[in-house]
């Protein structure tokens, strides 16, 4: 896709206009399709919480297609292998580059092949662990301590690990934290309302800062 389309179709979406976002389907095994009810959760959320007027029902976008120009944001997750071929990793940079954005969520074991693939799209950064005075953590919803913990692995503190291109996040990855688990419908995770709101809070921060800076 030519650059400067994307760009113009970028400038077009906004908090003003109804957009679409999406769940990007990838190869190598993994379970892609994780979640099915976690980003209807989060976008009814946040339309409601912020005034934004995004469609209530997600696309899945291919990788291998160049529909993921069409996004302003697009989620990922699951909990195994990920590969990206050479065609995907150019198409990912350069949507990267030129205004998109993409949160990553480890769903649990997809940590290892996640950041192989990070590395070979941007091969000359590196993944930075966000700190908790970002302001990623302080849009709407302050969260003081950083990125919130909903589901308990090993034992280990969640982290936000970022790549930034002209002082702006362009690819964020939560690990250790289950975000997106806490976006699911109440009965998938049996949840308490507190970690759930929590998650949607979080979440409604990223895409908060995704479509605004």
């Amino acid at each position: 896709m030519n650059k400067l389309v994307f760009i113009l179709v970028l400038i077009s979406t906004s908090l003003f206009s109804q957009v679409k976002i999406a769940q990007l389907k990838y190869g190598g095994g993994g379970d892609w399709y994780a979640n099915p009810s976690a980003l209807k959760n989060l976008i009814k959320f946040t339309n409601d919480n912020i005034s934004t007027n995004i469609a209530s029902t997600y696309d899945i976008v291919d990788i291998n297609t160049d529909k993921i120009y069409s996004y302003p944001f697009i989620h990922m997750t699951g909990h195994g292998n990920v590969v990206f071929n050479d065609t995907h990793i150019k198409s990912l940079k350069t949507y990267l580059e030129n205004g998109g954005f993409l949160h990553i969520d480890d769903n649990y074991g997809m940590h290892n092949y996640i950041l192989r693939e990070i590395k070979r799209i941007f091969p000359d950064r590196k993944l930075q662990v966000l700190p908790n005075s970002h302001p990623i953590f302080h849009q709407t919803f302050n969260f003081e301590n950083g990125l919130p913990k909903i589901h308990e692995h090993n034992n280990k503190q969640p982290q936000a690990f970022a790549i930034t291109h002209n002082n702006r996040v362009i690819l964020l990855y939560t690990h250790e934290s289950d975000i997106s688990d806490g976006w699911e419908d109440s009965k998938v995770h049996n949840d308490p309302e507190n970690l759930r709101l929590l998650a949607l809070k979080m979440g409604c921060n990223i895409i908060e800062y995704s479509f605004t800076n």
